[in-house]
């Protein structure tokens, strides 16, 4: 079947399906209320495809993770990878690379993500999480060509309120996670959450006896709203993360369905990441709108450590085996940025409605990469760990061939600076048109740190024989990014859209000298990329307000879309261009109150990509483009059951499972491998009460066996047929149980 006969096959397949199994329903579903314009509007009057999840949807999903919603999301996939920090987010085939600009902007209570390492997080004490998809920098920036996701936490309470969970894990492990807000003065409210997770993990090394993936995280997050008068509100805000895992636990394989292989390393690896922030937002009502001022400040700083290609021990690698030693790397990340946004906001209630702000956010980044002798049990050095020194790595390398083998480090410093403005109009009591404009300006200069004796050592081809310690380099890259939007409600429970917009994201800088290691398509620089989206759909509800049922179908044309290469002779990780690649595809998705008790849906996304244009190797040309997922599937159902009173509060049942399908993906330009589809099925069910809760859990319950990355490694190696290339283990059936208590 081609892309056109399945763009209407499935919403024709939806609006027969789902209606009919509703026709003897009762109830209503739940009016949802969105900010995907940064004002409150209905779910159904928004002309924008987005996914919502509420603090109930949340808390009986079990949402504790970004994987757990982006799971649940149509036309979206994430793949965490290598480390905490690294994670690819894929939105209607706009992808993600390491050490790239994100392929979403991601807001937290209004402060958008400075880097993003920051977006594998603990969720907790969440009250709604919006998935937006197509470019949405028109309104939230540079980084949002392929959408937006949208995160609020619970706010302080007038009343004293709070909760409590503790759980048990199969790593095995355990969680303690709660908050406790409300008011301190009159005028003064305050929260503060916190959660804990700790686990032996999943993944099992039988080289090192002990599993692979370890993993402790500790979060925190305060919060005061000052509410002096019904005109002005301050809203301080502080949070702090600090993870202690393990990294880099490869297996080298041809075919990214091969999970055939154990790991192997024979270092353990430390990914330790500390991360924290504070925000005050302030907002003043005037009689002409609401002034808005948020001002952020975020800290990062990431170490990794582990094993090297081709992540093998040392007497087996082919290092070992060939030159009589091995290889470990090292990666440390440092990231400080300070934005600052201002807006007026008119308001709501006005035929004619406009926003008009400005943003700016500075940022001061230090990388460094590096390889040492792996000599703890072959090698130069007998009887010296030289593995466990990279753990002390971050800006000075180790002596020279004792035993630092490379080390690469560059400072960059970005200054960004937006002004942007939205008007939406009624032009009749059914007909609403709405424009929008940014103007995004990227100044990067990066500066090379690599000591001068590392840049002179020769003895590989990759180093870039002009390079000079303390060399700048500097690029500016800008962008103007419309979007213009139509809808019209046909009648109160059916609203059509159709809307154009343009995405935009910055360029960088590679590392030092990987530009002449001579990688096809990657220099010392890549590009930006940019997005053109065409858009139509349609939101409506039916039977009552029973059912609801979404759908839209978009083209994208998209110049510079990235792709990724593994240099293991630096440690450096790499990315280049893709001159041209079209996107075609569409989402539909429904929601049913079957029942009173009961609830279901179903949700299903198309993206067809298409390589048109490649200087790294013109044979890309009609190829899948890297990272996308033909289509999603997600289907599900939710019940609850009343089964009487104990000590005077009602007792329920509750059960629910998430059944999600993810399509055939394409790791690189050359679709060399496919990974095939992906089935992960989810069940919660439990026993609750009005203030408590015991509910049993289990995540990828039937243990599917699966590659969550694949990624092309060296480019050239002297064993005749041997594998380059990466993969690395997603996470198998995990289960457990939890109790919460609210009071």
């Amino acid at each position: 079947m081609n892309a056109a006969r399945r763009l209407l096959a499935v919403p024709f397949f939806f609006c027969l399906a789902v209606p009919p199994v509703l026709a003897q329903s009762g109830g209503d579903l739940e009016e949802i209320v969105v900010t995907a314009r940064k004002r409150d509007e209905s779910f159904q009057d928004v002309p924008v495809a987005v996914t919502v999840f509420n603090a109930q949807t949340i808390e009986d999903a079990g949402i504790e993770r970004p994987s757990d919603y982006i799971g649940l999301t149509p036309n979206m996939s994430m793949v965490q990878t290598q480390n905490q920090g690294t994670s690819f987010i894929t939105v209607r085939g706009i992808s993600q690379a390491r050490n790239s600009e994100p392929s979403v902007a991601v807001l937290i209570d209004g402060v958008l993500q400075a880097n993003p390492s920051q977006f594998n997080q603990e969720l907790y004490d969440i009250e709604s999480i919006e998935v937006l998809k197509g470019p949405q920098g028109a309104l939230y920036g540079r980084n949002a060509i392929g959408g937006a996701i949208i995160i609020q936490t619970k706010e302080p309470t007038d009343e004293m309120e709070g909760s409590i969970t503790a759980g048990y894990e199969s790593g095995p492990g355990f969680k303690v996670r709660g908050g406790l807000r409300g008011p301190l003065t009159d005028t003064l409210k305050g929260s503060a959450s916190f959660s804990y997770f700790n686990t032996d993990g999943h993944i099992n090394n039988p080289y090192l006896d002990e599993e692979a993936d370890p993993f402790e995280d500790i979060s925190g997050r305060a919060k005061l709203l000052w509410e002096p008068n019904d005109d002005f509100k301050a809203d301080l805000r502080f949070y702090i993360s600090q993870v202690d895992t393990q990294a880099l636990y490869f297996n080298i394989t041809r075919d990214s369905n091969d999970t055939s292989l154990p790991v192997r390393v024979n270092n353990d690896g430390t990914n330790d990441r500390d991360m924290w922030g504070v925000s005050l937002k302030m907002d003043y009502e005037t009689d002409y709108g609401t002034a808005t001022s948020i001002t952020a400040y975020d800290s990062l700083q990431e170490l990794l450590t582990g094993d090297q290609f081709d992540f093998l021990p040392n007497v087996e690698s082919v290092l070992g085996i060939f030159f009589g030693l091995d290889q470990a790397q090292h990666q440390w990340l440092d990231v400080e940025a300070v934005s600052q946004e201002f807006r007026f906001t008119s308001p709501s209630d006005q035929r004619f409605r406009w926003i008009a702000g400005a943003y700016m956010i500075g940022t001061d980044r230090f990388i460094s990469t590096g390889n040492v002798f792996d000599c703890s049990e072959t090698g130069p050095f007998p009887g010296v760990d030289c593995f466990e020194g990279t753990r002390n790595v971050k800006k000075n390398p180790l002596p020279m061939f004792a035993p630092q083998w490379t080390f690469l480090a560059d400072t960059q410093d970005n200054f960004a600076w937006a002004v942007f403005g939205e008007v939406s109009y009624d032009i009749s009591d059914t007909l609403e048109a709405s424009a929008a404009l940014r103007y995004d300006n990227d100044t990067r200069e990066n500066r090379t740190d690599t000591p001068q004796a590392f840049l002179d050592f020769h003895v590989n081809p990759f180093v870039d024989p002009d390079a000079v310690e303390g060399q700048k380099r500097e690029h500016t890259w800008d962008a103007l990014q419309p979007k213009f939007t139509l809808r019209w409600k046909l009648q109160d429970n059916l609203s059509l859209y159709t809307s154009y917009s343009r995405g935009f994201r910055s360029g960088g800088f590679n590392q030092t000298g990987v530009g002449s290691a001579g990688i096809a398509g990657i220099d010392d620089l890549f590009d930006e990329e940019t997005a053109d989206t065409f858009e139509g759909g349609f939101k409506s509800t039916w039977l009552d307000g029973r059912v609801s049922l979404n759908a839209s179908i978009y083209k994208t044309m998209a110049e510079g879309s990235y792709f990724f290469v593994f240099d293991a002779n630096t440690s450096t990780q790499n990315l280049g261009n893709l001159e041209e690649v079209d996107y075609m595809g569409f989402e539909v998705d429904a929601t049913a109150l079957i029942t009173e008790g009961l609830e279901a849906y179903a949700a299903f996304g198309l993206t067809d990509s298409e390589i048109q244009e490649s200087s790294r190797n013109p044979a890309d040309v009609g190829n899948e483009a890297p990272l996308v997922s033909e289509y999603t599937f997600n289907v599900g159902a939710q019940w609850r059951h009343s089964v009487g009173t104990f000590q005077g509060t009602d007792v329920g049942l509750f059960l629910r499972a998430d059944y999600q399908i993810i399509g055939p993906t394409y790791w690189y330009p050359d679709n060399f491998t496919t990974r095939h589809p992906v089935n992960l099925l989810d069940l919660r069910g439990g026993v609750e009460g009005e203030n408590w809760a015991l509910t049993a859990w289990s995540k990828n319950l039937t243990d599917e066996e699966y590659n969550a990355e694949w990624s092309p490694g060296p480019q050239f190696f002297p064993a005749p047929g041997y594998s380059n290339n990466f993969v690395f283990k997603a996470q198998p059936r995990t289960w457990g149980i939890d109790f919460t208590y609210r009071f």
